[in-house]
Parts: structure tokens; sequence; C-alpha cells
């Protein structure tokens, strides 16, 4: 959030508050109703229990006919929940999360300092199992470095085979000027995959699936899109895919990436 021109920080509930009674008045007006809220900025699951329940008794309050409360998390969102908070939360509204897991290689999540291990992945998503909270996973490419993506998009399939995501969504890291990851580079500490590799990581991971859900690549990140629901698409997915690796250009895939003014 370095681009903001103003600092990061906790939206007051006055505001949220205000913002609900404008979508009240949008749906006098148009008669447009909304069925499900999603709390934007960063990952709003880090929110404390009491925050969250208050944000969601707003909602209720100003859109009733809202049924579902999801936001962005992250694993660490999790921990400071007790298992009677996540029901809690559940029964007030919140499902559909989406939780930025990156990957489920260790040695990755150590060296990107992201804060949980592989099998805090599995146990605190087996905790929303638990809440009867749905989420959905992104898994981040090349997160593992050049050398190492299909050995890590193995260990991230290894993980999801244990849970119950509705969906796996693949984003490409695309490292800026500014990041602290640049400077790993430039001091030879870590290497970037090539634009081919990261289509062969996905081929990877998608093949070492067994568990039903979507899986797809949709955001800007990626230079290809495609999505499809496993297992019945996964034999058409890895087709495309590896026709993706045999004629892509890898020239071509880099100017794309370069050329990304941010995501």
């Amino acid at each position: 959030y370095n681009d903001l021109p103003f600092h990061f920080k906790m939206s007051p509930l006055e505001d949220i508050e205000s913002d609900l009674k404008e979508m009240s008045m949008l749906k006098r007006y148009t008669g447009f109703g909304f069925h499900r809220a999603f709390l934007t900025g960063a990952n709003p699951f880090v929110l404390q229990y009491e925050r969250l329940m208050s944000i969601a008794a707003l909602i209720h309050k100003y859109t009733p006919a809202v049924k579902t409360i999801g936001c962005f998390a992250r694993i660490t969102d999790m921990t400071g929940k007790s298992d009677e908070e996540l029901s809690s939360l559940h029964q007030s509204g919140y499902d559909g999360l989406t939780i930025g897991i990156e990957t489920g290689d260790d040695e990755a999540l150590r060296f990107m300092n992201k804060g949980y291990t592989s099998a805090d992945i599995v146990q605190q998503c087996r905790r929303l199992d638990h809440a009867g909270i749905h989420y959905s996973f992104f898994y981040l490419v090349s997160i593992s470095g050049a050398g190492r993506g299909e050995t890590g998009a193995k260990a991230t399939a290894a993980v999801c085979n244990q849970l119950h995501p509705q969906l796996i969504g693949v984003n490409m890291l695309t490292i800026y000027p500014d990041s602290a990851l640049y400077q790993e580079i430039q001091d030879g500490n870590w290497k970037e995959e090539s634009e081919i590799e990261k289509y062969k990581e996905i081929r990877t991971l998608l093949n070492h699936l067994e568990i039903p859900t979507q899986f797809a690549a949709l955001g800007a990140s990626n230079a290809f899109r495609f999505q499809g629901t496993l297992p019945g698409d996964k034999e058409k997915l890895s087709a495309a895919l590896d026709k993706i690796i045999e004629t892509a250009r890898e020239d071509d895939l880099r100017e794309y990436r370069e050329n990304l003014p941010h995501l």
C-alpha cells in the first residue's frame, strides 16, 4: 500500500455505517438488493472478534437481505480467535473467506517471512471447517524460486488435498523494484522462475490435486486466463497448459509481466 496518499489504517465504525446507509438508500431507489457483503482493504478477518461482530450487526441492520459476509484473510488471522468465536462469526454471516495461503512449501514460507507453516494452514483451515466457514485459496506461483517451483507445487497440493477449498486460484508472483524481494534478488539470495517454468509449476499443482474444487487463473498477473471444475475438467486444463508451455514465447510472457503497472 506504499502508493496510497494516506496511511493504511482501520476504518472507523462510523465510516462503515455511513457506507451501509448509502447502500440501503440505493436499494430503496433502484430496487437492487444485496445478498452478500464483501469487506475490502487488505485482510479484514485480522480484526478482533468483537469488531467483526459489530460490523456484521451493522450489515444486517442496514441490508437485512445479506446472507453471507466475505473478505480476504491470512492464516494467522484465525489463530487469535477461539473455536467458539469462529462458530459465532459464521452464525453472524461470515462465510466464503478468500485466503492467500501462497504455498505449502515450508522453505519458501520461511524465506518470505509469511509467519506460518504448512502445518498451520492445515490446522487453521480445519478449524474453519469445524466452524462451518467455507473458504477459497490463492496460490502464488514462483514463490519457491527458480528450480523449485514444481517441488513447491507438489507440497501445496499435499496441503490442499487434506482440506476443502471451494476454489484454488493461481496468481503469479510479480516483483517490483521497491520490494524487499527485489533486493534479495540483487544480493544473489533468490532467483525468479522463468515465465515458462511458472506454467509448468501450475500444471504440476493441477495434476497433483485430488480433491473436488474449482481451479482458476483469472487475475491480472496471469497472461493466460482459464478456469474449470476438478476433477472433471482436469484433463482439459492440463492440455491447455501443455499448449501454453509448448507454444508461448518466453520473451512475450516476460514483456507482459514487466509492463504490469499494478495488480
